[in-house]
């Protein structure tokens, strides 16, 4: 089983079955195209998404549903077929789709997350995207509500 070096979780077994290829990469990590979960127990329902080349990137991540229950998942034609869906499908999230906004947190501002542009994976084809909507209504520093289920992080 392959090993990685990671900056913040030291050395991780990563089955190469375990690895998401996002073929763009991400806005301003575009020559990073490998990238594999983590969870850790005690910080449920946080999300890790883990370069599987540059040990100094990961992104934090919650699920969307979490942030916002009834979080409207819109995909375009492109993204689609980015993602292996037929055009015209409506991925579902949990079952078609991982769906989880980018955590951000800094100069002692409450951490906040990104709802306009989530980290979105194709389960089934193990490729991910990030769906960046200017239009969708969804702010890019959703205050991070911070009730007793996410305290625990």
């Amino acid at each position: 089983m392959p090993r990685i070096l990671t900056k913040f979780f030291g050395e991780c077994d990563c089955e190469p079955t375990a690895l998401f290829s996002f073929p763009a990469g991400l806005p301003g990590f575009e020559d990073q195209t490998s990238f594999f979960f983590l969870t850790i127990p005690g910080s449920e329902p946080l999300l890790f998404l883990q370069s599987a080349s540059m040990r100094d990137l990961c992104f934090i991540l919650l699920p969307v549903l979490v942030v916002d229950p009834h979080y409207r998942l819109e995909l375009t034609a492109d993204e689609l077929s980015e993602l292996q869906f037929s055009p015209g499908q409506k991925p579902a999230i949990g079952p078609d789709v991982l769906c989880a906004a980018i955590v951000s947190s800094g100069n002692g501002e409450a951490p906040t997350v990104n709802l306009m542009a989530p980290i979105v994976v194709g389960l089934s084809a193990k490729i991910g995207i990030q769906a960046i909507h200017g239009e969708s209504g969804y702010s890019h520093r959703h205050p991070l509500p911070l009730e007793e289920a996410l305290l625990a992080c």
